[in-house]
């Protein structure tokens, strides 16, 4: 038992999310009765829209409760192909299109699909944590390429120059970002775009946050959109869980290049049959816009929630952050106060009894991500615990 107990595959050795984690020790406090504030959850605090659950439930009356094809239901496919043609300038073809549990099983599908031992992944840290497990998972090597805050956490070219070698396969890109939400530049897109056709890589460009952005100066641009000859590089990936708030549905979607489309799809036959077939059909209402309005009304509070935590983080003394434009994260540089961050994020949780997270599994140690996915009396109360803890820090 004892050998059997020791042997491991690529999928063995995954770490447990520190966010999943800390989200649960903070539940666990709240079930114990204790005034628990918690800014580590990454989901929206909203419904999701009633047209959408309304068109889930006419779906299940209507006994559509059966398999789909692996790839998905081809009226969601269309309206994915539609979508990414409309939305985001990436001309497919439907075949190109594949419709899966979450965004997180897109991401990893096609990490699958591309990847095995031997070849080399770049990701920029900080980077979201599940990344470079999904990379380990299928025994190919993680390469760090580490970003700044005073580029705004943006790739810098001359450095992914000299990070790609032979081995390289596959560039991860994110934006806006989880952790920092940040939203690159289009002009930083094109000089990346040019490197990944010259060096002949892939680039997976997750986009699960593009209709969270808040400045007008700051897009959001899809690298696939570029040029032709870049979408051919390029795995788009999104999903429905932020925009809509259907974390719960499990419902995310890419297109790819057809080579690599075929293989993904043929993936996922073996791995999950189809995603939830009800719950596509509520996906098909949204991707078709009759949820737009609440989608707005949304962006637009989160807009202001990144304003005012923005605002109020920045006076605590002894942390730094920069404004970001996207998603609703907010990272914090709490370096200055001589813990690392799991040690900081414990004793907030345990002195204050407020939840964050710590982001050394963000490849980010030194620093904490707050989620303003929440309400303004929580954002206030909570930055009020931080503002107090950080104080007695430097007592």
């Amino acid at each position: 038992m004892d050998f059997l107990e020791k042997t491991k595959g690529f999928m063995g050795d995954f770490v447990p999310s520190a966010t999943l984690a800390i989200a649960a020790k903070a539940k666990e406090l709240k079930a114990q009765g204790l005034d628990v504030v918690s800014m580590s959850a990454g989901e929206p605090d909203f419904d999701t829209p009633q047209v959408i659950k309304d068109a889930c439930i006419k779906a299940i009356q209507d006994g559509k409760v059966y398999y789909t094809p692996a790839s998905g239901l081809m009226e969601l496919r269309q309206a994915v192909k539609e979508k990414f043609k409309r939305d985001n300038n990436i001309d497919v073809d439907v075949t190109q299109t594949c419709v899966a549990p979450g965004a997180k099983f897109s991401v990893f599908t096609a990490v699958a699909a591309l990847c095995g031992p031997g070849d080399e992944v770049i990701i920029p840290s900080p980077y979201w944590l599940s990344y470079p497990e999904m990379v380990k998972g299928t025994g190919a090597k993680v390469v760090e390429l580490p970003t700044r805050a005073e580029n705004n956490y943006e790739i810098d070219p001359r450095e992914l120059e000299n990070a790609i070698n032979d081995k390289t396969r596959l560039l991860i890109l994110t934006t806006p970002s989880n952790p920092t939400g940040a939203v690159y530049r289009r002009s930083t897109l094109e000089r990346i775009a040019e490197i990944a056709i010259r060096r002949n890589i892939m680039v997976l460009a997750d986009e699960i946050y593009e209709k969270l952005v808040y400045d007008a100066d700051k897009p959001h641009v899809s690298i696939a959109s570029i040029s032709p000859e870049m979408a051919e590089h390029t795995v788009t990936v999104n999903g429905f869980s932020k925009t809509y708030s259907m974390t719960g549905w499990r419902l995310g979607y890419l297109c790819a290049p057809k080579w690599l489309a075929k293989k993904i799809i043929a993936f996922q036959s073996h791995t999950t049959s189809n995603a939830t077939t009800f719950a596509q059909w509520g996906a098909l209402a949204a991707i078709n816009g009759e949820a737009d309005a609440d989608v707005e009304v949304m962006r637009k509070e989160f807009a202001k929630r990144r304003d005012l935590i923005y605002d109020l983080v920045s006076k605590i003394d002894g942390i730094k952050c920069i404004r970001p434009q996207g998603a609703f994260y907010l990272l914090c540089d709490i370096s200055s106060f001589g813990l690392d961050s799991e040690e900081f994020c414990t004793r907030l949780l345990e002195e204050k009894l407020m939840a964050a997270i710590p982001c050394w599994s963000f490849g980010a140690e030194g620093n904490i991500r707050l989620s303003y996915a929440c309400s303004e009396a929580n954002i206030r109360e909570a930055v009020k615990r931080l503002a107090e803890f950080c104080a007695s820090l430097r007592k």
